[in-house]
């Protein structure tokens, strides 16, 4: 048996915190959370003198990251260079997300996915397929030319997926995928989030009903509030299902962060996402997407014509933004970043905490908010 311990002045096991404690991690997990005169005798032992740790981050959306694109770059070596590149952020779980490409592209990421899980890829939590069944209305800068309505093939290609991995997201639209087929995809395990749809409310409260539990990237590239129609922000905010945010100043306005807050009270809550693209972790100022130029300036990422296309965001960084300009208290956005995607995707078990039983996956923090080193499962991977 694989036995070491971590104490810190401060510990947040991702639901409160507790001071002058040690885990102790066996065989990858966490064993115990207990005072650090109780931890069995000859076992490795860190001592962090300052700062405090904090569960690692699950991350539901990362199109790339290291200079690695997953449209691009749709093999298992590339899935472990963009997952290994999160690290340093502070993000121990993500889902690699693919946004609307051809059928090809789509099997062949599906599959790469299943065998970076069999082979034991860290930091890969499964797989998020954003598209291409979506709303040519609300495309954002997802190609139009892919994007189409939910054949039974891809239907039966996502079941088949999710037999190989423990995790499947799929972002759909209402107006290319109907409730029966969200009722199969539910059935079959797999995660279903309305995104890219300019649907009515009305539209998104019967998908959700379909069993729908999520929506991606609240407020970008969806149907909006309004005073007689309150779209699928609306419908999101009004309702019990889970919500991505991304937090970076520039996709959503600081004071409509603090109105959604305020507004969606649970069981699902909005959790933060990074939505980043390949330049995270490196110096790139531009990249390609299907052929088209994106260029990476002012911390942001555009098309040509100004789209958004992801973000130019870590997940340290979101939580930085949403503890120092939106207000929150620390804990609770270190939930935003862990706990609450985890059980958004039903993988709180293992993930999104520090509780007897979770994956040995923790950042250190400096007071500061510097990720000063991290652990995945138990080996130190950063600091």
């Amino acid at each position: 048996m694989s036995r070491i311990s971590v104490s810190a002045p401060r510990i947040f096991d991702g639901l409160r915190w507790h001071e002058g404690r040690a885990l102790l991690i066996e065989n990858g997990r966490i064993a115990a959370l207990l005072p650090p005169e109780d931890l069995p005798s000859g076992i490795a032992h860190t001592h962090i003198d300052d700062g405090m740790i904090v569960p690692g981050f699950v991350d539901l959306q990362v199109n790339g990251a290291g200079g690695v694109l997953f449209n691009e770059d749709r093999t298992v070596a590339g899935l472990e260079q963009l997952c290994a590149a999160n690290f340093q952020f502070g993000t121990t779980a993500l889902l690699p997300t693919l946004v609307t490409d051809t059928r090809g592209v789509t099997r062949e990421a599906l599959d790469a996915g299943v065998s970076a899980q069999a082979q034991g890829v860290k930091g890969l939590a499964g797989l998020h397929i954003e598209g291409p069944h979506l709303s040519v209305a609300r495309k954002g800068a997802h190609n139009p030319d892919f994007i189409r309505p939910m054949a039974e093939d891809d239907l039966e290609a996502l079941i088949a997926a999710r037999r190989g991995l423990d995790t499947l997201l799929t972002t759909v639209a209402v107006e290319s995928v109907g409730p029966d087929q969200i009722a199969r995809l539910v059935q079959a395990g797999i995660t279903v989030s309305l995104g890219h749809t300019d649907t009515a409310a009305a539209g998104a409260v019967m998908a959700f009903g379909a069993g729908a539990t999520m929506v991606t990237h609240l407020f970008n590239a969806m149907s909006q509030l309004g005073n007689r129609e309150p779209g699928l922000v609306g419908a999101a905010l009004a309702t019990g299902v889970w919500a991505g945010l991304i937090a970076d100043g520039i996709h959503v306005d600081a004071t409509t962060i603090g109105v959604a807050l305020r507004a969606k009270k649970g069981p699902g809550r909005i959790f933060l996402v990074s939505d980043a693209m390949s330049p995270m972790g490196t110096d790139m100022t531009g990249f390609q997407l299907n052929g088209r130029e994106i260029v990476r300036a002012n911390g942001a990422l555009r098309l040509a014509d100004g789209t958004l296309a992801g973000a130019d965001l870590t997940m340290i960084a979101a939580v930085r933004y949403m503890h120092r300009t939106i207000g929150l208290p620390l804990d609770e956005v270190l939930k935003m970043a862990g706990l609450y995607p985890a059980q958004a995707v039903r993988r709180a078990d293992t993930l999104g905490h520090l509780q007897p039983g979770a994956d040995a996956s923790l950042v250190h923090l400096s007071d500061g908010l510097d990720v000063e080193g991290v652990w995945v499962d138990g080996e130190k991977m950063v600091g």
